[in-house]
């Protein structure tokens, strides 16, 4: 088997050589080389060519955040950025994403952690997963600026590109009825949901809530920044607060995302209840909560991610009441893990790329 041929790049020697020794642990993964700096590393991404890059946002000469930019528009690679926890550190993070760092991980203690043994595994896990990343997509650089939302007029001429569940809903209903909108992502989805949200219009007919794979301390930063993007509000979710239509509810890092009737409302439950497949909050989670929901239509959206998070989640959405399930293309997704075993259930109405997504809900909602 071909091993990863990884580039550790921190300013702390004593980083270098705990990362370093992490993931040589695994007999998949080759340390071609460290390095100190940004611009170091630059050097050695021209000269040494790795599958894989870990790179620490805060360095001197050249920080992560400046290296990564040239990097993905020069030698693009996937990059896994490493993170301190702070409020500056979560807002970097998300920065990073967004300029095209396949994923992260956060230390468990500030820059220098003496206790890193403790995400040993997650630091393998997401170096593997990001050797298989569609690093093509990686290397679009998303606008930093509100996209177009889209009008009537325009989402009500868009054929799905795939359609795999004959329709059993008539349009009389579709139009009458309350409707929700919950979307799965994980390893790449940031981007995607800069991607799809910021097409939404402010007058949105239905609330939408989100399940993104992130730590603690992370979403707030994910919340904020696509909320300065967008016309629909978008916010971290708060426990008992009541659903509105037109406003995105990103599930907090470390809950899990439910719903419940409340009066003719619906509210936010938030919950610590154990992991589902190693995550918190988990896709399928939201979805079994939104399946026993009475009286409403359900968009169920699976986008990039690795795993499968979210497919049985979208087996128990289709077993009540009406659903349409949009999943994410293999062309536009950073990792095709989690839409493609969605579309494995043969329960997807439509295949899309990221760019369309937007208008496949638009059309249902």
């Amino acid at each position: 088997m071909k091993k990863v041929k990884v580039l550790v790049v921190d300013d702390s020697a004593f980083m270098r050589k705990l990362i370093h020794d992490f993931l040589t642990e695994s007999s998949r993964i080759e340390v071609i080389d460290t390095a100190r700096n940004g611009e170091d590393a630059i050097k050695k991404i021209k000269q040494l060519k790795p599958d894989v890059v870990t790179m620490d946002i805060e360095m001197p000469i050249l920080n992560g955040l400046e290296a990564l930019k040239i990097i993905m528009k020069e030698h693009p690679v996937p990059i896994v950025m490493l993170s301190s926890t702070t409020y500056e550190g979560a807002e970097n993070t998300i920065q990073a994403i967004q300029y095209g760092a396949t994923d992260f991980i956060a230390k468990p203690s500030g820059a220098i952690s003496l206790d890193l043994y403790k995400i040993k595994e997650e630091i393998i896990e997401k170096v593997l997963s990001a050797s298989q990343a569609n690093i093509k997509q990686l290397a679009k650089s998303p606008s930093n600026v509100k996209s177009t939302t889209i009008s009537a007029d325009n989402y009500s001429k868009i054929e799905p590109k795939e359609a795999t569940l004959k329709t059993y809903v008539t349009s009389s209903n579709w139009n009458t009825t309350k409707k929700i909108v919950c979307i799965g992502t994980s390893t790449g989805g940031p981007r995607a949901l800069q991607n799809v949200v910021t097409k939404l219009p402010s007058n949105l007919q239905a609330p939408v809530l989100v399940v993104q794979h992130m730590p603690p301390g992370f979403t707030k930063s994910l919340a904020n920044r696509l909320n300065s993007f967008s016309e629909v509000e978008v916010k971290e979710a708060e426990d008992g607060e009541i659903v509105k239509n037109g406003t995105v509810y990103i599930a907090p890092g470390g809950f899990h995302l439910k719903v419940k009737h409340v009066g003719t409302s619906l509210a936010i439950h938030l919950d610590q209840s154990p992991a589902r497949s190693g995550h918190r909050p988990s896709v399928d989670v939201m979805f079994e909560s939104v399946s026993v929901i009475k009286d409403y239509l359900k968009i169920a959206v699976v986008m990039t991610g690795m795993g499968s998070d979210g497919s049985q989640g979208l087996i128990e959405l289709k077993k009540h009441g009406a659903v349409k399930a949009i999943a994410e293309s293999k062309e536009t997704s950073i990792v095709f893990g989690m839409p493609k075993a969605a579309i494995s259930t043969n329960l997807v109405d439509e295949v899309q790329n990221v760019e369309r997504i937007a208008e496949s809900i638009l059309k249902y909602v």
